[in-house]
């Protein structure tokens, strides 16, 4: 990217950005998140490529000799055995470049996410119901 550019507005001109290699891995994620999550719609946020299902998801970027996931701290606990041969911190890990995607594995974080929203989701629609009705109630 140019010094002063706005950056990508879209994934598909984030990842044109990258070497093919780097393309083809950055896609693989990509439909890998998108079938693991098929109600999630794509964004861009923070400046790289956002599964967004009524809040961020997860997200996911390119870089030199890796790429990082964020699927946020509970994404990353969740899975803390599974994530163990990877460097990373309490809400991203660092897939080597070098070494494949851990496909399988970026499914079952991306299905405990989607999970995980819809709860919370359930939980601030049922919390809301009641406050309508408790007012509507005390008229």
């Amino acid at each position: 990217m140019k010094q002063g550019s706005a950056g990508p507005v879209t994934i598909d001109q984030y990842i044109a950005a990258f070497p093919p290699d780097v393309q083809k891995i950055l896609q693989q994620v990509r439909m890998t998140i998108g079938k693991a999550a098929p109600d999630a719609v794509e964004a861009m946020k923070y400046g790289i490529p956002t599964f967004v299902l009524g809040e961020n998801l997860v997200h996911f970027g390119g870089f030199k000799t890796h790429v990082g996931f964020y699927p946020s701290p509970s994404g990353i606990a969740a899975f803390k055995k599974e994530l163990s041969p990877y460097e990373g911190a309490k809400g991203s890990v660092k897939f080597p470049l070098d070494k494949g995607m851990p496909l399988a594995l970026i499914t079952r974080i991306v299905k405990f996410r989607v999970q995980e929203t819809r709860r919370k989701t359930a939980k601030k629609t049922a919390k809301k119901t009641v406050t309508q009705t408790a007012k509507k109630e005390a008229r």
